[in-house]
């Protein structure tokens, strides 16, 4: 287990003071792919917001508790943007930009100043490639983002978050518009992503978090009910009943 890229500590969140986490703390290793798990409005949406710092963004919220990252407290960031920069997100549902397939790829290296076609064209192949879209849409770049299916969108989506090239990716059940062959082939990639940044994978899917996770985080009804070893919470004895019991499909 490598050093810690991000530790959260007592972190409560309330939206119009209705709590939505309740004193969470745990830590994120770098590069390894930290998966969390638990049923829907459990707060795990709230927690990756708070880690790139959107959640301030919507009013009404209640922040408390510390978010740090390589050691620094992204709290009292003053470069909010730079921040964000460094964290890649993955929302459960594709918003594309306006624009085409390849500006919707380029258009985070721009603002970060490459002008470069040559570079342009390499960091747009290479993030499509990761994305598992390339080969589909590499003779139509020009293309209107908003033009492809659902789930072409959603792997623009991650092409583009990849474009930054990110420390940390944060994906928000990034396969619920995706059929399941491409949803494989995009796992196979975040586990060859994981040896550059380190990856928090919010999903509905327990064996997904199976299959991906080198550490579980299962948060219910806003509390940290377990965290560890993926194989520790998916074995036959998690040391958790109700871990059990989520993960069995007992409730959920």
């Amino acid at each position: 287990m490598g050093d810690y890229k991000i530790e959260i500590k007592d972190l409560r969140v309330s939206y119009e003071k209705k709590p939505a986490l309740k004193g969470i703390s745990v830590s994120i290793p770098e590069h390894e792919v930290f998966a969390v798990i638990g049923p829907a409005n459990s707060g795990k949406t709230t927690l990756l917001k708070c880690i790139n710092r959107t959640l301030e963004l919507e009013p009404g919220t209640s922040v408390r508790g510390t978010v740090t990252i390589d050691g620094l407290d992204a709290g009292q960031m003053r470069d909010v943007y730079g921040l964000r920069r460094r964290i890649g997100m993955v929302f459960p549902l594709p918003v594309g930009l306006p624009l085409s397939v390849y500006d919707n790829v380029a258009y985070a290296p721009r603002m970060a100043g490459t002008r470069k076609k040559a570079i342009l064209n390499e960091i747009v192949e290479r993030c499509l490639t990761q994305a598992a879209l390339w080969d589909e849409v590499k003779d139509r770049l020009g293309t209107l983002g908003t033009m492809l299916s659902g789930g072409q969108q959603q792997r623009l989506t991650i092409a583009r978050a990849l474009s930054h090239d990110p420390e940390i990716l944060c994906l928000d059940e990034f396969s619920i518009a995706i059929d399941p062959v491409t949803t494989m082939r995009i796992e196979d990639v975040l586990v060859q992503l994981k040896k550059k940044m380190t990856i928090i994978l919010v999903t509905n899917l327990v064996q997904q978090a199976r299959r991906l996770g080198d550490i579980t985080c299962f948060i219910n009804k806003g509390e940290l009910v377990q965290v560890g070893p993926t194989e520790t919470l998916f074995s036959d004895d998690p040391g958790n009943q109700l871990t059990y019991d989520y993960i069995h499909g007992v409730f959920g």
